[in-house]
């Protein structure tokens, strides 16, 4: 699938116009970043790893690993290999969320004008 620009950015606006008109939570652009690079890209992922993929410094991984586990979509746990690092790990519901994401995209992708 090709779009132009202007198909992007109207793709852009209603995927997010759709997620903060219904019930689920309201996540910010970092947290999503988050989220969806610990969905999509193979385990493990640590608060220093995502940190460094997203060239964030390590509280704002926190940050976003807080507000992200009070919604239960992700949790954390200290590895026992190597005390120092903190393994960050999926849930079922943050697996639906993220289903849910892919969903309402492909939806909105199919509403787009041709």
């Amino acid at each position: 699938m090709e779009l132009r620009t202007s198909q992007a950015l109207k793709l852009l606006h209603d995927f997010e116009f759709e997620l903060v008109h219904d019930d689920a939570a309201d996540l910010s652009a970092r947290q999503l970043a988050v989220l969806l690079t610990v969905y999509l890209e193979q385990p493990p992922h640590t608060v220093r790893g995502l940190a460094a993929k997203l060239k964030v410094t390590k509280p704002v991984i926190t940050r976003a690993l807080d507000s992200m586990g009070r919604l239960e979509l992700l949790t954390r746990r200290r590895d026992m290999a190597d005390r120092r690092n903190v393994i960050v790990q999926r849930t079922v519901k943050g697996a639906l969320y993220v289903e849910r994401l892919g969903d309402v995209l492909v939806a909105k992708a199919k509403e787009l004008p041709r």
